[in-house]
């Protein structure tokens, strides 16, 4: 069984690292200096570029040990790997330069450190995909376990039982549960894995078993045995993981925060509530919607004109919406009915063949062209580009008590596109299925995934046969 230990792999990878990149140093310096293939000046000899290539070296390998870069990533996925990559490559090339900036080293080609970087991502990247890939595969063959033991074989030690059992590329493996009250779990449930003994044998059952990680699956009337439990586990040298009794209220990617001393359990992690966040999103959306609205002008007028040659009325429809924090603002539209009374307007669906609709204003829905003006509340901040599409106070009043969780859209600001809308999820739609959707794309919000939703927006087109 190929086990070792994680320090030792911990030095493989960051060996590894380093010699990749004096081998990517010597490919860079060839593709960019000899292959005749990228115009170049004259270069500073080689043996300058492989000084600082070492240098790079050091500096990708320290603070890869600082940013956690070469801990076990068994749990993670590839695309957290990628993203690590290219921070931890990206930073210490930032901080080399600061470097050869204060060593008055400007010679030094910038078009080849920035042709390094790039090769350095992709090669980097391709042999940790080769490796995590051959590790997986070896794993659902039974090589490179890790051994668990549960403690507690209820409702939630079988939950995750059965969930360990439906991932074996992670190479884990139950070898059985602990549990004091074992007569009162059917025959089903000891069929999952054996029950060892009772809790208290646990200092024991270590001695006696290879286990690497222990998981704490008890319920909360169990909580005065989790100090002991953690002492004789440490005292073991085994990890311990806590599986909270109250899970099911938790997002699937929970966040802690610290508040004097203390570690909170943050019950929606949000990453837009981070400054950062917010600022990139927020200057994409001024971008996007002025470049939106400067590219779409022309069609703005032409859709105006028609409005006020085929029904008599304002052109642009205003309505109340409810935005971020519960905050009301007015939406704009193009109108697309004919004019009516704000109490219609603000509690009435509107259905397939709608009277109120005129003929023109059919084709701006179908096509989502009466929406264009939204792009003028981007810019004033009301909406984003990108987020849950904003509903009309007497609809949120109604959906709040009868749809679980359908208030939580309302932690960011609304959009005129979202996750739901690229996957279908428009007009006529369940409202169920859309806010699951809404709180998928809150708590894995990222810049990627906004430009991932509005590219599906555009190849699947504007024409929706559920937008009446």
């Amino acid at each position: 069984m190929i086990r070792r230990s994680q320090g030792f792999l911990s030095q493989v990878y960051a060996l590894t690292d380093f010699i990749s990149i004096q081998l990517v140093f010597l490919f860079s310096w060839w593709l960019k200096f000899q292959s005749g293939w990228i115009a170049y000046e004259n270069p500073l000899p080689i043996k300058d570029y492989a000084l600082w290539s070492v240098v790079y070296g050091v500096i990708v390998v320290g603070f890869g040990y600082m940013s956690s870069f070469y801990t076990p990533k068994r749990k993670k996925r590839f695309s957290y790997e990628l993203f690590t990559i290219i921070h931890v490559y990206t930073i210490s090339l930032l901080i080399l330069l600061s470097i050869l900036f204060i060593l008055k080293e400007l010679d030094v080609s910038r078009s080849y450190l920035l042709l390094f970087l790039v090769n350095n991502i992709l090669v980097v990247s391709f042999y940790r995909y080769v490796l995590k890939y051959s590790l997986k595969r070896l794993r659902q063959k039974g090589y490179n376990k890790q051994f668990m033991l549960i403690l507690g074989a209820g409702t939630l030690g079988k939950s995750f039982y059965k969930n360990v059992q439906q991932h074996p590329e992670l190479g884990y493996e139950v070898v059985g549960f602990l549990d004091d009250f074992q007569e009162q779990h059917d025959v089903a449930s000891r069929r999952l894995a054996p029950i060892m003994g009772r809790i208290s044998e646990l200092e024991q059952i270590l001695n006696d078993n290879l286990v690497d990680e222990v998981i704490i699956a008890l319920p909360l009337s169990a909580h005065h045995k989790y100090g002991k439990i953690i002492n004789i586990c440490e005292k073991a040298g085994v990890k311990t993981l806590i599986i909270p009794d109250y899970f099911n209220y938790l997002p699937a990617r929970p966040y802690f925060d610290n508040f004097a001393g203390i570690p909170l359990i943050n019950v929606r992690d949000i990453p837009l509530d981070e400054f950062r966040n917010r600022f990139f999103k927020r200057t994409f959306d001024i971008v996007f919607s002025l470049a939106a609205i400067v590219l779409t002008s022309p069609l703005l007028l032409v859709i105006a004109a028609g409005i006020k040659l085929t029904s008599p009325g304002p052109v642009i429809f205003k309505q109340e919406r409810v935005g971020l924090n519960r905050r009301t603002f007015m939406m704009y539209k193009f109108r697309s009915m004919k004019v009516q009374t704000e109490s219609d307007s603000d509690t009435k669906w509107t259905t397939e063949d709608d009277p109120r609709k005129t003929r023109f204003g059919s084709f701006l829905r179908r096509t989502s062209l009466d929406e264009l003006p939204q792009f003028f509340n981007v810019l004033f901040g009301h909406m984003s580009v990108v987020g849950p599409r904003p509903e009309r106070p007497y609809f949120v009043e109604q959906f709040k008590e009868e749809i679980p969780k359908y208030m939580v859209k309302h932690h960011i600001r609304p959009g005129i596109t979202g996750w739901a809308q690229s996957n279908g999820l428009r007009g006529d739609t369940s409202i169920e299925d859309r806010i699951q959707y809404d709180i998928f794309y809150i708590e894995n919000w990222t810049f990627l995934f906004d430009i991932r939703i509005i590219w599906m927006t555009i190849v699947n087109g504007f024409l929706n046969k559920n937008a009446y």
